[in-house]
């Protein structure tokens, strides 16, 4: 399983954080937010997803689908060179009065999101909050501040269309979904895992690139292929001046457990901490990552990757595994 529990914790909350603070480069300097470790933390977590007034999908709701230890939730990411500011919802409230955020991607990107929205959301008594959903667009809003956050459930970002010929995955347009992304001070986007489904899953059944169509295609091609549209868009469109964009790095998979030398484990099942130490004793995703820091090395216009991979499999313990979907199965 590639995506997480929804917890207190969602490595890009802070960096969008930090992305606010106007003395954030003379406070962290030159500091690699993505190497550390995850060390216990007694006053985490950062809400309690009890008292989170918004439904949390039942797939990434861990605790009420049954799961017993809650130490997992208690962790934070300490980078090795330098202290990250606790993430603070009133001064973050304060700071982003008036503006607009965006979220756009997969399960990755829509965990984030309403963990973002439980946070904002139990960070001051009595705040007023609206949650509306039209389709695959999640519009939250805090009136009070004038804050408004999307989520646009978009999982591969280009073009996904139905024809005669059948469901084709147009890797050179985003033009069916781009209309919903302008207007933001602050966009986060992602895609990866849907690219890598076979049949019957795959939501398409013929790649186009150009005038051609391709009953099937090399995946990784594609996904760098759909990443650099992505970002012709971002030059053609976003006024970086007043826009901060963002690209998330994947989550990872952890099938293998002798990757952290637990070989007879069942994958991730009943994980209960993280690999300790800053270094995942597996194999890291090269390939992949290549592919995506190719695409947007190419992009004019300036886009931050939220490399999260790293950090992010060191967390073995994280997924919901037998405690998502319908809840545990003993």
């Amino acid at each position: 399983m590639a995506y997480f529990c929804v917890s207190g914790f969602s490595p890009i909350l802070m960096l969008i954080f930090l992305v606010g603070l106007k003395n954030a480069k003379s406070c962290l300097g030159d500091c690699n937010l993505y190497e550390g470790s995850w060390i216990f933390d007694s006053s985490y977590p950062l809400y309690d997803s009890d008292k989170c007034p918004f439904p949390i999908e039942k797939t990434y709701d861990c605790k009420s689908n049954g799961r017993p230890d809650t130490q997992y939730l208690k962790y934070r990411w300490q980078p090795t060179g330098c202290d990250l500011p606790r993430f603070n919802g009133q001064d973050f409230l304060k700071r982003y009065q008036g503006k607009s955020i965006l979220f756009v991607g997969d399960s990755l990107s829509r965990d984030q999101y309403f963990s973002f929205l439980c946070l904002l959301s139990t960070s001051v008594p009595n705040l007023k909050t609206n949650l509306t959903e039209v389709g695959f667009i999640s519009t939250f809003t805090i009136p009070e501040y004038e804050l408004k956050v999307v989520l646009d459930r978009n999982v591969l970002l280009v073009d996904l269309v139905d024809t005669a010929e059948g469901r084709i995955l147009d890797l050179d347009s985003v033009k069916q979904d781009a209309g919903n992304w302008t207007g933001f001070d602050l966009m986060i986007f992602n895609t990866f895992h849907w690219w890598f489904d076979r049949p019957p899953h795959q939501p398409w059944d013929y790649f186009k690139i150009g005038n051609k169509l391709y009953k099937d295609f090399d995946r990784l091609e594609a996904f760098e292929i759909a990443v650099g549209t992505w970002g012709k868009w971002v030059d053609a469109n976003v006024d970086t001046s007043k826009t901060k964009v963002f690209f998330q790095g994947f989550s990872p998979d952890h099938y293998d457990p002798a990757a952290w030398g637990q070989p007879k484990a069942n994958k991730c099942v009943n994980q209960t901490t993280p690999i300790l130490g800053s270094k995942y004793p597996g194999q890291y995703p090269t390939r992949e990552m290549t592919a995506l820091k190719r695409a947007l090395s190419k992009i004019k216009k300036p886009v931050t990757l939220l490399d999260i991979t790293g950090l992010s499999l060191l967390r073995k313990d994280g997924h919901p595994s037998i405690y998502g979907y319908s809840g545990a199965k003993e």
